[in-house]
């Protein structure tokens, strides 16, 4: 089972309404209007047929012209009101649906927003984007036929069903059987193919997923020229959606041949029984008119069994859409802030007090055991650590990205879930390996950072990031419009523009997690130079893979499997730990007998000047 399949047991149909009604808000009134606009429509409708059988009744007793223009006066009438009734819940019904969807999108939105990343890991990124579109129009299309066309099909059949009671008498008893008898087809159609709308939508998410993997990753796609197995990837996904919907669509197409032998059936049975009675009785049990209004109200009966269909079809097919939007909107973040959280950050000190932490209750190890850190505020800390030793997992709790399972974690000397979740992660800045931008000017990009930076400081943030200089060789500079996902820059351009874009929010904590892998040594060590004079007050922590980006920092801190290893200076990591010494030596063999070699001496220099003093 999928993790956006186990994120909500199954939700009652009560508690599906009442959460899509959530959603309705500004358009209850048009909601509303569109019911009795309709209700309006279905009483004249069925008016018309009966007016039309008097009036065939007069015919035949030789009625004048002015009974004639009287009733044709009357039925021009009533066809205009029909058809403003009709237009008004046309209009209320379009606005009510849209508005509703609009809302709906909105809704879901802001509720992904405030996920947590232990929310959003329950969900896939294309089952998010699937239920945002495709759910939302299932629901928006049956949401329309509900306030519609479901309160005209119900009531012009019953009114249909009286009308032809009333002017038809017993004979009117077919329409009863026939009804019962379409409606225990269409539920028995709905109750099979109500499964396979949910290995459909399922489908779908899958089919999204090879979409969403492919394209972000064309690059890789095509440098190993794997665009065949793709294509048969996605050839595959989009075969099993289509037989998926085949199947489906056979059974649903059995509603098309039933209605028609419906119809069949019933003015058969009229026609005959109906001709019958007005040749025997001489027109004493039932005259023209009256079975021209028979006839008319049992049209009218199977066109609204058809639509009732169509909309049994379209809420059965958004049946599964509106459970999993519900998933979204009743999903509650794992995080959230406490009642009178703080508003102020003191200082960027840092403590992890015996921290553990793991993703899941069914992890098989912790991500990180018996972390016990503390960092002082303004302090440059390095983390270092193969892959897999929890290096981001680390920082991702200062900023309660998630919670510790054990232990705690202190900023400014109060547990990070004491302070309200904003004030937090607004004086904690994060720069990560796979930086992201955002369609829009170089300018617009910088000032998520701080959005009243003036002009001069965006300029001298990227002076201090290393981006200043590419970008005055741009066409627009500063206005340059960066593409959706910072395509048109290279690797290293939109790391230093994340980095000037982090600081500009002057933070009491600046992470770096691996940030400057994509440039040079000599631009990263330019970079770190840069922060000491730019924020000389805020504490750094700077993730990398490098030991050059670290090595000037005022501790290290050295991880293995989720544990630390070892916490010292460069010099002191280098005589002390074997994983730190190993890392330094395969990216500087070349250099790595000389420094030893005055590590060595500085070390026998001190020994004979103890002995000596001694």
């Amino acid at each position: 089972m999928s993790n956006e399949e186990k994120a909500m047991p199954g939700l009652s149909y009560g508690q599906i309404l009442s959460t899509l009604g959530g959603s309705v808000r500004e358009f209850k009134s048009t909601s509303v209007w569109t019911p009795i606009l309709v209700v309006g429509e279905v009483v004249i409708e069925c008016i018309i047929p009966f007016m039309t059988a008097q009036l065939i009744d007069q015919l035949n007793l030789g009625a004048g012209m002015d009974v004639i223009v009287r009733y044709a006066l009357i039925l021009v009438g009533l066809a205009l009101a029909s058809l403003a009734f009709g237009a008004g819940a046309g209009y209320t019904c379009s606005v009510a649906a849209t508005g509703f969807a609009r809302n709906l999108r909105h809704d879901m939105f802001q509720s992904i927003q405030d996920f947590a990343f232990s929310n959003i890991d329950r969900f896939s990124t294309s089952s998010l984007v699937t239920r945002l579109t495709t759910d939302t129009t299932n629901v928006q299309q049956a949401y329309m036929m509900l306030i519609r066309t479901a309160i005209r099909s119900p009531l012009m059949l019953t009114f249909a069903i009286v009308m032809a009671f009333v002017t038809g008498g017993s004979m009117a008893v077919i329409y009863v059987v026939v009804a019962i008898v379409l409606g225990f087809f269409l539920f028995g159609i709905a109750a099979k193919v109500m499964p396979m709308f949910r290995r459909i939508f399922r489908e779908y998410d899958r089919l999204n997923d090879s979409v969403e993997e492919n394209v972000s990753g064309i690059r890789v796609v095509k440098s190993f020229v794997r665009e065949d197995f793709e294509k048969q990837k996605f050839k595959q996904a989009s075969g099993n959606l289509y037989h998926d919907f085949v199947h489906v669509e056979r059974l649903l197409a059995f509603n098309a041949p039933i209605m028609t032998l419906a119809i069949d059936v019933i003015y058969t049975v009229v026609i005959f029984f109906g001709s019958r009675a007005i040749i025997q009785s001489q027109g004493a049990l039932m005259n023209v008119g009256q079975l021209s209004a028979l006839i008319t109200y049992g049209f009218s009966m199977l066109m609204s069994l058809m639509m009732f269909s169509m909309v049994f079809v379209m809420i059965t097919m958004s049946e599964e859409s509106a459970r999993r939007i519900c998933e979204v909107l009743l999903e509650k973040s794992d995080l959230t802030s406490p009642e009178g959280g703080l508003t102020e950050v003191p200082d960027g000190s840092v403590d992890f007090d015996h921290v553990d932490f793991e993703y899941s209750r069914k992890a098989e190890r912790m991500a990180l055991s018996d972390i016990d850190l503390h960092i002082k505020s303004g302090e440059v800390i390095g983390v270092i650590g193969g892959t897999g030793s929890s290096k981001s997992t680390l920082i991702q709790l200062i900023s309660r990205l998630y919670d510790v399972t054990n232990g705690s974690v202190r900023v400014g000397g109060h547990d990070v879930r004491e302070y309200d979740l904003d004030t937090l992660r607004d004086q904690v800045a994060v720069v990560l390996q796979r930086n992201v931008l955002f369609s829009g000017t170089i300018k617009d990009n910088l000032r998520w950072g701080n959005a009243d930076a003036t002009d001069e400081e965006l300029v001298e943030a990227c002076r201090l990031a290393q981006a200043d200089e590419f970008i005055q060789l741009m066409p627009d500079k500063y206005d340059t419009y960066i593409e959706q996902g910072g395509t048109n820059v290279s690797g290293g351009q939109k790391q230093r523009l994340c980095i000037a874009r982090a600081l500009l929010k002057r933070p009491k904590i600046l992470i770096l997690d691996d940030s400057t892998s994509a440039v040079d040594t000599k631009t990263d060590k330019l970079i770190r130079a840069g922060f000491k004079s730019f924020i000389p007050s805020t504490t750094k922590i700077i993730i990398a893979q490098r030991t050059s980006s670290v090595e000037d920092a005022d501790r290290i801190v050295v991880l293995d499997r989720g544990r630390i290893s070892a916490v010292g200076t460069h010099e002191e990591l280098l005589r002390t730990n074997a994983i730190y010494r190993e890392t330094y030596t395969s990216q500087n063999k070349q250099s790595h007998d000389q420094k030893m070699g005055a590590l060595a001496s500085d070390g026998s220099a001190e020994g004979r000047g103890a002995k000596s003093h001694e």
